[in-house]
């Protein structure tokens, strides 16, 4: 029975050897299987100092750019509303209707006005005429004739009151047609028809412009204090006064298709979020956007001077940072990727045609001349792995 046990010890002692020379054999070799890897096939860009496009990406809300109050400038009774809420009217559109006949009537008094008084000019003109000769040959006294040419002057002055009269009455004949100053959208009535109005301390409805629209956004401090610092250095050239341009994007991520211009900086900080007021104007002939919606506004004007952009497939990240690939050299001369930590900037659209590839500015880390891998980062398994240029972009 001991013996017995004794086997089986040995036996157990004896398999237990076995299978550790085994794993040790087998770690000896995975370096050797690793090393007899097929190099990763890649592509590569050369690291060239650029000018870059400098963008700012921003949230942003769009406004109206004027909110208008609609007010009769005459009074009388609203004979009719001529839009419906919430449509687009174009400026010169008449909106209401106030009662025309008293201001007709006005109207039509004020030209036979005209007319009288032109008629009495002429007929002075004609008395002055005729006493001028009269008194040439001494038949008139001087006071008559004298009396003649008042009565011109005073004709002249009673034609130029009847004419601003009927100026007057055009104008309230034209006031009774309540029209839109601006192109916009209308908003809710505030008086029905039928109403009697006193005149413009009676609101009739608002309406809001929407073209162009104004797009507020907030800049941090601090990233315009750094913008301000690289200017110095010559590292960003900034707009002249400010004059950035601006492109707009929906929250689909498309493109509005009008470009628009920053008019208004404040220069006071909002001391509860660091930030000061931007605004743009954006052309709306359309009436696509609307008070209230959210954009992204994307800043354009700036170039960052001398930079590297890379695309943004090749900027990766372990954790600790970003980095990208870059063709070295080992110690037995073997053409393998190495890793390079990199600090990276902004990121901008970059378009050839119809082509938009998306690119980081790459702020350090990199070396003009560097081989950076843009393509074939996912066979790469392990820094330092060979890897095989297939061809180079510059």
């Amino acid at each position: 029975m001991r013996r017995n046990l004794f086997n089986l010890s040995s036996r157990t002692t004896l398999v237990t050897l076995l299978g550790a020379l085994t794993l040790s054999a087998c770690s000896e070799q995975a370096p050797q299987q690793g090393q007899s890897m097929p190099p990763a096939q890649v592509e590569i860009l050369e690291a060239t100092p650029v000018d870059a496009p400098f963008v700012i990406s921003l949230p942003a809300t769009v406004s109206g750019s004027k909110e208008v109050e609609i007010r009769a400038r005459v009074s009388g009774v609203i004979e009719s509303r001529n839009f419906s809420e919430g449509q687009k009217v174009a400026a010169g559109e008449s909106l209401f209707t106030i009662d025309l006949a008293p201001y007709q009537l006005a109207y039509e008094q004020a030209q036979a006005a005209v007319k009288a008084a032109q008629a009495r000019l002429e007929q002075a003109q004609r008395d002055s005429k005729r006493l001028a000769k009269l008194r040439e040959d001494k038949s008139v006294s001087q006071r008559d004739y004298d009396n003649a040419l008042s009565s011109v002057d005073i004709a002249k002055a009673d034609l130029s009151a009847s004419e601003s009269q009927l100026r007057e009455a055009k104008l309230n004949l034209d006031y009774a047609q309540v029209k839109a100053p601006v192109s916009g959208i209308m908003g809710r009535e505030q008086v029905s028809e039928g109403t009697y109005v006193s005149g413009p301390e009676v609101l009739l409805t608002q309406m809001t412009a929407f073209d162009p629209v104004r797009v507020r956004f907030g800049l941090s401090e601090r990233e315009q204090l750094t913008m301000r610092q690289e200017q110095k250095r010559g590292l960003l050239t900034l707009p002249a006064d400010g004059k950035w341009q601006t492109q707009l994007r929906l929250q689909d991520g498309s493109a509005y298709e009008h470009i628009g211009e920053v008019n208004f900086t404040d220069v006071r900080i909002n001391a509860n979020t660091g930030t000061s007021e931007f605004q743009a104007i954006v052309p709306n002939p359309d009436f696509s956007l609307r008070p209230g919606q959210f954009v992204q506004v994307e800043l354009i004007g700036a170039v960052r001077k001398g930079t590297f952009a890379v695309p943004q497939r090749a900027v990766l990240d372990n954790g600790t940072g970003k980095f990208v690939y870059v063709v070295g050299q080992n110690e037995q001369g073997m053409t393998i990727a190495r890793p390079a930590p990199v600090e990276v900037g902004e990121w901008y659209r970059k378009q050839d045609g119809d082509t938009v590839e998306n690119l980081w500015i790459i702020r350090s880390g990199l070396q003009e001349g560097d081989q950076v891998i843009v393509e074939g980062m996912a066979r790469i398994f392990f820094p330092g792995m060979p890897v095989t240029v297939n061809n180079a972009k510059g």
